[in-house]
């Protein structure tokens, strides 16, 4: 006993036909070109990219906004007799971690290292000095 209707039955035979299945293919391929059309129509009505002239200009310093310049030296540290050591309170206060600002660049001696090999983590070397 068939219990499809007509209508099934010839739904049916389109899509097992091959028919169906072009028209789906073809609505797909529709959609998609509309969706590339809408995509064209929107990015004509955007402006174009800036002219060289409208392009930001730095300022005439070589340094950014707000940016500020100076030099970092070690701090130095107070020398005692040798029988009494220091306490820290004697010390300078360490909210500067130790350096103190320069308006003047270190020399270069003071800038090349100082000759230690001591190689990178993973590199093999043996270690400081050897």
């Amino acid at each position: 006993m068939n219990t499809l209707s007509a209508a099934q039955n010839l739904a049916a035979g389109v899509w097992q036909s091959g028919l169906g299945q072009f028209l789906a293919g073809l609505i797909v391929v529709v959609v998609l070109i509309g969706a590339v059309w809408i995509g064209f129509r929107i990015r004509d009505r955007e402006p174009g990219p800036p002219k060289p002239e409208e392009q930001p200009r730095r300022p005439e310093t070589d340094r950014l906004p707000g940016e500020m310049s100076e030099y970092r030296r070690p701090a130095e540290m107070p020398q005692t007799d040798g029988e009494h050591r220091l306490m820290p309170y004697q010390l300078k206060d360490s909210g500067t971690s130790g350096t103190e600002t320069s308006p003047e660049p270190p020399s270069e001696e003071k800038r090349k290292w100082g000759g230690i090999s001591s190689g990178g983590f993973g590199s093999g070397g043996t270690g400081h000095g050897d």
